[in-house]
């Protein structure tokens, strides 16, 4: 009794099912999120959350406390009065109300932490937020 040779079976189904979808990739747009338009808020927000974190009212990556420095708090709520003293009367009744939002709550929160109140609000609303 003679062995068979064993038969090879090349499955080229897959080899063309494979070009297709590499085909089909190519002709698709990549999807990219879209990112909201600049507003003013939204500059407002970048820097009060470096604030923030130079108040200490943010937590780490893995939610550890950050110990708060006071310099870096100082520096960016510095920032937030040089903007609001370029923007003078130049900014809409709502961006105006915004800034002195902001700025007011960053100053409390820094004489809070400067007096070693350690009173600073737990947390801070982001600007443009509805508690802001």
């Amino acid at each position: 009794m003679a062995e068979e040779p064993k038969k090879i079976i090349v499955d080229d189904d897959w080899k063309a099912e494979a070009k297709r979808e590499k085909e089909r990739l190519a002709t698709q747009e990549p999807k990219l999120t879209a990112l909201p338009a600049p507003s003013f808020a939204e500059l407002l927000n970048i820097i009060a959350m470096q604030a923030m974190a130079g108040l200490g009212l943010l937590g780490g990556p893995r939610g550890e406390r950050v110990p708060p420095d006071p310099e870096v708090a100082k520096h960016f709520i510095d920032m937030l009065q040089m903007l609001e003293d370029k923007t003078k009367n130049n900014l809409t009744t709502e961006e105006k109300g915004l800034l002195d939002q902001v700025l007011y709550e960053t100053r409390v929160a820094f004489v809070q932490l400067a007096s070693g109140g350690g009173g600073a609000p737990s947390r801070m609303p982001p600007a443009g937020s509805p508690g802001a």
